[in-house]
């Protein structure tokens, strides 16, 4: 993930932005993705993702269904139909390690999670990869997903896992926090960030929805994944910009310029910094092209001709 971001920002990859078709007879919304990483990579593919609210009780489906189509950039050839949903939390995962390897001081040990869902999952699992976690505080609503999600945790980590009881006892003494919720409001006070904390607010994607309030954006250098994406999808920004509180020059870099050299990460102990992520297609095409050598190599998965 590190190179697809390193080659993102030496300008070899190409991401038309994300297209999106209604289906409202259906009740249905189709997003595609599609992305080419050239460089040492050479990747190309695009994520197809269906979300119809309907599915659960209508058709005995899940809500969004999904997959990632990786071809051979030198002839188009299909390589590789992989489903898309455990694809999909793994890259954004990594895509925040990247961040906080970039991003975290460097002897950051606790970390404060705000949800317990799949994507809680890969970040926590992710970040423990970059960064030696010893404590993790969790906080979600729902007191017993709470105890479940720290419970299966504490089997794949060696961090300890805590169960917070509010969101402001969650972000306490905590050098990393990570937001991976539904909500559309903020999920604490900007007011109690520390200095020297990294945050990672990979939740909220659509224009009127936000997990960070505005004076945490405003204490933070802000680093996104796509300007152009997060510009038209990340309400944690979108809304204090259409209010005038910050500027588009707030954001102070992507994530591509600084793992490539072209701008720095972090440059002091207190500076809080913030990775907001909305998800860029080359973080699924290039995940996608490491399971597809990893099965050929393991002689795994069911080859099939449609060529």
């Amino acid at each position: 993930m590190q190179k697809a971001f390193r080659e993102v920002g030496h300008g070899n990859a190409r991401m038309p932005r994300r297209q999106l078709t209604e289906i409202s007879e259906h009740g249905g919304l189709m997003l595609s993705m599609q992305a080419y990483i050239g460089g040492e990579i050479g990747a190309l593919g695009q994520k197809v993702v269906t979300i119809y609210a309907n599915n659960t009780t209508e058709n005995n489906l899940p809500t969004i269904l999904g997959n990632v189509q990786l071809l051979d950039p030198a002839s188009g050839k299909c390589l590789a139909i992989i489903a898309a949903n455990a694809l999909t939390a793994i890259p954004t995962g990594a895509a925040s390690a990247v961040a906080t390897q970039f991003l975290a001081t460097e002897n950051s040990d606790t970390l404060a999670l705000f949800g317990v869902g799949a994507q809680a999952a890969t970040q926590v699992e992710a970040i423990c990869v970059v960064r030696d976690i010893r404590q993790i505080n969790v906080y979600a609503p729902t007191r017993g997903h709470v105890t479940r999600f720290c419970r299966e945790m504490s089997r794949r980590l060696e961090s300890k896992m805590c169960p917070a009881l509010n969101p402001n006892e969650t972000i306490k003494n905590c050098d990393i926090v990570v937001c991976a919720t539904t909500s559309k409001i903020p999920i604490f006070d900007g007011e109690l960030l520390e200095p020297g904390t990294h945050l990672n607010g990979i939740g909220s994607h659509t224009a009127d929805a936000r997990e960070l309030d505005t004076t945490a954006i405003l204490k933070s250098k802000v680093v996104v994944d796509s300007r152009e994406s997060a510009l038209a999808e990340a309400g944690d920004l979108i809304i204090p910009l259409t209010k005038g509180l910050i500027s588009i020059e707030h954001i102070w870099a992507e994530l591509g310029e600084i793992v490539a050299g072209k701008k720095e990460g972090r440059t002091s102990e207190d500076e809080i910094t913030l990775f907001k992520s909305v998800g860029i297609a080359a973080q699924d095409v290039v995940s996608a092209k490491v399971i597809y050598e990893r099965a050929v190599r393991e002689q795994k998965g069911l080859a099939i001709d449609l060529n």
